[in-house]
């Protein structure tokens, strides 16, 4: 099938979700919803999207990009008339337009391909994808004739009290021959209770003169989930979650406890890896083979090695090595970078800093700004000083250093390979290669002192 094109129906304000973020940017597993719109359209390998915005205009094509096109609808009178919006840019084409709407973020890419597919086969000038529902109440309902064909699709409140009995409903997704559409809409009106202009009365006036008209009922009511307020929001990403969950166990990975599990639908897992309980993973995160993801864990845009742990701790948008052990309690802030075999403990904060192969900084540590070399053990309480109130500033540590407990390193100050720096000590100049640093007061003992303290 050639010159397929799909509309993307994005410009109500969603005034039911009670919102300043406009409707459709409202994420779902960590992704605005008209955006899983757009990257579904995408794998089926459309020729063009456009986007019909209104409220929150500017913000829509700031997420989206130059994956789509973009018409204005400036006044909301009905998704019939926000199609007409794309004339300019579609209504002359030959070919096959998908129309969906930007708050349906669970329509599978396969659901798609298969209405296109029985749209062609049909050879059908429109073709509606419906679903069965045990609770119609507030979708339109599609009325069949007597042969089982398309009737009619009738609005909630144009309902008859019979014809709410009707559970098949229109999803609001749509295959039409893209001349046909643009064709009938000129004929639409407002004569209904809600004095818009709607897309489904385009079914009508095809089947009046005498076009084939089809639906395709997708098996999964689920996937066809309009997002209209915040309990469907709620609704959409527990069904997306347990969708993506399933994908990766499926394909290897072990998750604990599903329920509590949050991955984005960008996440790589390899195989063995063992989410447990808590964890959460945004972005396009990757993370390697035989992983263990503990308790907690939040994840965002990072790349994890194999064989690495990560225990009860935060890693934003960072770079960690293979058999590498973070955590507990620790939080490797955005542009960090792990070597292998590294070790970060409990209570440990690392940002902006480069740390090599068979590093450990065991606990109770801050290491900001830094370059640290391979083979390097930090002690406890120890600080690389970056920051004086205005600007920041390198702490460089070569291979092979110990770094004694309590010791600050005040930036910027290159530390020399194999160099040892005795605890408590503040450093402020340069240590060579092979020195050993130690900058600290003398201790003195004042004997019989103390009650001298507390004498009035």
């Amino acid at each position: 099938m050639t010159n397929i094109f799909a509309v993307i129906l994005a410009a109500g304000q969603g005034t039911r979700m009670k919102s300043k973020l406009y409707k459709v940017l409202h994420p779902v597993c960590g992704k605005p919803m008209v955006e899983h719109v757009v990257d579904h359209i995408q794998s089926v390998n459309v020729d063009r999207i456009v986007t019909v915005v209104g409220h929150g205009a500017e913000l829509v094509k700031e997420t989206l990009g130059e994956k789509s096109e973009y018409v204005l609808q400036a006044e909301q009178l009905g998704t019939a008339h926000a199609i007409q919006q794309a004339e300019p840019i579609l209504g002359k084409l030959e070919g096959t337009t998908l129309v969906v709407c930007g708050d349906t973020p669970l329509i599978r890419p396969e659901t798609m391909q298969a209405l296109f597919e029985h749209h062609a086969k049909q050879n059908a000038k429109a073709t509606i994808l419906t679903a069965v529902a045990e609770n119609p109440t507030g979708y339109g309902r599609v009325l069949r004739d007597t042969d089982g064909k398309v009737a009619q699709i009738v609005e909630q409140k144009d309902a008859t009290e019979q014809q709410k009995l009707v559970t098949e409903i229109n999803t609001g997704t749509y295959c039409f021959d893209n001349k046909a559409l643009f064709e009938a809409l000129k004929l639409v009106n407002n004569h209904n209770a809600q004095g818009e202009y709607y897309l489904p009365d385009v079914i009508e006036i095809l089947q009046q003169q005498g076009e084939i008209v089809s639906a395709f009922v997708t098996d999964s009511f689920d996937e066809t989930l309009g997002v209209n307020d915040r309990f469907a929001l709620s609704q959409a990403e527990q069904l997306m979650r347990a969708r993506i969950n399933e994908k990766h166990m499926r394909n290897g990975v072990t998750i604990i406890n599903p329920a509590t599990t949050h991955i984005s639908t960008d996440a790589v897992i390899g195989r063995d890896t063992v989410l447990q309980p808590g964890v959460m993973i945004e972005g396009a995160t990757v993370i390697g083979e035989d992983c263990i993801i503990g308790p907690n864990s939040h994840i965002v845009a990072s790349k994890i090695g194999d064989r690495t742990t990560i225990h009860s701790s935060v890693v934003l948008n960072s770079t960690v090595g293979s058999e590498t052990a973070v955590g507990p309690f620790a939080h490797l802030r955005p542009n960090s970078t792990l070597g292998d075999h590294v070790k970060i403990g409990n209570f440990v904060e690392v940002k902006k800093s480069v740390l090599g192969d068979h590093t450990k900084v065991s606990h109770l540590s801050y290491i900001g700004d830094a370059e640290v070399g391979n083979n390097v053990n930090i002690g406890c309480g120890s600080i690389t000083v970056n920051y004086d109130g205005r600007n920041k500033f390198k702490t460089t540590i070569e291979d092979n250093v110990f770094v004694g407990c309590n010791s600050n390193l005040v930036a910027p100050v290159t530390i020399g390979a194999g160099s040892f720096i005795a605890a408590g000590s503040t450093i402020t100049k340069e240590v060579p290669a092979d020195a050993f640093a130690i900058a600290r007061a003398r201790q003195e003992n004042k004997l019989d002192y103390v009650s001298k303290l507390y004498l009035k």
